[in-house]
C-alpha cells in the first residue's frame, strides 16, 4: 500500500516535471523569436512552479526533488566553460589578452565591490555581489554571435580573448571565493586552504598544457557509450575532489573539463557533452526558479535597478577602453560591450555557493531578478548594437570618408577608360553617383598613326 502511494506520488512529479519542461519548449521557441536566450526562460519557468508561486497551484513543485540533477547542471556547465576553454589561444596571446581582459575585470570587480559594500549587506556579501555583476556569460555570448553572423567581425576575436580571461579568472576567484565562504577566521587555516587551492589550480593547468597526449591514450575508447560513462564520471569525480579540497565542486568540474580539453579528444567530448550539459543546466536554472519567492523581489528592487544601471554604464565605457586599446572603431566598441553586458550562469552559481553558505537570503532575489533583467536587456541590445553604432558621430565620419574613397575610386576608372574630360559624369561623381565606365571600342584605343593613313 505505501508503495502504491509513493508510486502515485511520484507519476505526479513526473507528470509535473514533463509539463514544466514542454511549458520550457513553447516559451523558449516564443523567446528565440525575440531573440531572447534559453536563461530566462528556464527560470520563469521554474519560478511559475515554485511553492512560493500559488498563481497555478497544480504546478507546485519543491526544489528538493531535483536538487541533485540541479547539481549535475552545475557541474557540466563549468565542465563544458573548461572543455571550451583554448590554452593555445591563451597563452599564444596571453599579454594582449590579459591587457584587455584585466583591464576590463579590475574595473567592473572594483566598480562592483563598491556597489557591493554600499548596499550594506556585509563584506562577504559584497565579494559575491562583484563577482554577480562582473562576469559575463560564455554561453549567452557564444550564442548570440553565432546567431546573429558575427564570428567573422573584426572585434569578435577580442570578445573570445576577454571571454577566456574571464574563464581563468573564475577558476582563481572561486577559489578564493570558496574559502571566504568556509567562515574561517583563523589565519594558519586560511592560508593552508588558499594553498591547497591554488597548487590544485596550479597542477590542473600545468597538465593541460602538457600532458594532453598522455590524458588522450588514458581516457581514449572507440565505443561511444564507454568513452561518455567515463567523461561524465570524471567531471563528477572531480566536481567532489574539489569541493573536498574546499575550492568547490564547479571548479573542480572546470579543471578536468580543461584537461580534457588538451587532449584530442576534445571534439567528441563537446558533442556527446552538449545534450547532457542542456538537459542538466536546464535542470540548474529551473530549480533555481523553483527557489525564487516573489514576496522578497520588492526589498531587491532598488538595488538591482542601480545594479543594472550600473552595469550598462561600465560595460559601455569599459567597451570603448577595449576598442581603443585594441585598434577598434568605436561602433565596434559598442558592439563588444553589448555582447559582454549578458549575465547568466555564473552570477546563478554564485549566489546557489553564497546560499549554501548561509550568507544573506537577500542574494538569491537580487541574482535571480538582475540576471532575469541582463539576460534580456543584454541580446537586445547585441542585436541592435550595429544600427546603433552607425548613428553614431565617428560611423558619419566614417561613412564620409568611404564615399569620397568611392569617389576618388570611380574618378580613377573614369581616368583609365577616358571618360573625365565629358563634363556629365564629373557632375555625377560629384553628386555622388557613380556611372559605369562604358567599355572602349577599339576605334577609340587604336593611336591615330595606326587608323589615319595620310597622317
Amino acid at each position: 500500500m505505501h508503495l502504491a502511494v509513493h508510486s502515485d506520488g511520484l507519476g505526479v512529479e513526473l507528470i509535473t516535471l514533463g509539463v514544466l519542461f514542454v511549458l520550457a519548449y513553447g516559451l523558449g521557441r516564443l523567446g528565440k523569436r525575440i531573440g531572447l536566450p534559453a536563461i530566462p526562460i528556464y527560470m520563469i519557468v521554474g519560478l511559475i512552479a515554485s511553492p512560493n508561486f500559488e498563481w497555478i497551484p497544480f504546478l507546485n513543485f519543491q526544489p528538493g526533488d531535483v536538487e541533485l540533477i540541479a547539481v549535475f547542471g552545475l557541474i557540466f556547465l563549468l565542465f563544458s566553460l573548461g572543455l571550451e576553454f583554448d590554452t593555445e589561444e591563451f597563452f599564444g596571446n596571453a599579454k594582449r589578452l590579459l591587457i584587455s581582459g584585466g583591464t576590463r575585470i579590475a574595473i567592473n570587480m572594483g566598480t562592483g565591490f563598491v556597489f557591493g559594500w554600499l548596499v550594506g549587506w556585509g563584506a562577504r556579501e559584497a565579494l559575491i555581489i562583484a563577482g554577480m555583476t562582473a562576469m559575463s556569460s560564455s554561453a549567452i555570448i557564444t550564442k548570440l554571435l553565432i546567431e546573429l553572423r558575427r564570428l567573422a567581425n573584426q572585434e569578435t576575436p577580442t570578445i573570445l580573448g576577454i571571454a577566456v580571461v574571464e574563464d581563468v579568472f573564475i577558476a582563481v576567484y572561486l577559489a578564493i571565493v570558496s574559502v571566504v565562504l568556509s567562515g574561517e577566521t583563523e589565519v594558519w587555516p586560511i592560508v593552508v586552504q588558499l594553498a591547497t587551492a591554488f597548487a590544485f589550480l596550479i597542477a590542473m593547468f600545468v597538465i593541460a598544457r602538457f600532458g594532453g597526449r598522455l590524458i588522450s591514450r588514458l581516457v581514449g575508447t572507440r565505443d561511444d557509450e564507454l568513452f561518455t560513462i567515463a567523461f561524465f564520471g570524471l567531471a563528477l569525480g572531480f566536481g567532489g575532489l574539489g569541493e573536498v579540497l574546499g575550492v568547490s565542486d564547479a571548479i573542480g568540474a572546470f579543471l578536468i573539463g580543461l584537461v580534457l580539453g588538451a587532449t584530442r579528444h576534445k571534439a567528441r567530448i563537446e558533442a556527446l557533452t552538449l545534450p547532457l550539459r542542456d538537459v542538466f543546466a536546464a535542470f540548474f536554472f529551473l530549480n533555481f526558479g523553483l527557489a525564487l519567492d516573489p514576496s522578497t523581489f520588492g526589498e531587491v528592487v532598488a538595488p538591482v535597478a542601480v545594479a543594472v544601471v550600473m552595469t550598462l554604464v561600465v560595460n559601455t565605457a569599459g567597451g570603448q577602453l577595449i576598442a581603443w586599446l585594441n585598434g577598434l572603431t568605436a561602433a565596434q566598441g559598442l558592439n563588444v560591450s553589448t555582447m559582454l553586458h549578458n549575465r547568466g550562469e555564473f552570477t546563478l552559481i554564485l549566489a546557489t555557493l553564497a546560499a549554501a553558505a548561509g550568507l544573506d537570503p537577500r542574494l538569491t532575489p537580487f541574482a535571480g531578478l538582475y540576471v532575469l533583467s541582463m539576460a534580456i536587456i543584454g541580446p537586445v541590445l547585441a542585436v541592435n548594437s550595429e544600427r546603433l553604432g552607425s548613428l553614431g558621430p565617428t560611423a558619419r565620419r566614417a561613412r564620409r570618408v568611404d564615399a569620397e574613397r568611392d569617389r576618388e575610386f570611380a574618378l580613377a576608372e573614369l581616368a583609365m577608360a577616358g571618360g573625365v574630360d565629358d563634363d556629365e559624369p564629373a557632375m555625377e561623381i560629384a553628386a555622388g553617383e557613380f556611372p559605369t565606365p562604358q567599355p572602349t571600342t577599339d576605334d577609340e584605343t587604336t593611336p591615330q598613326r595606326e587608323r589615319d593613313p595620310e597622317y
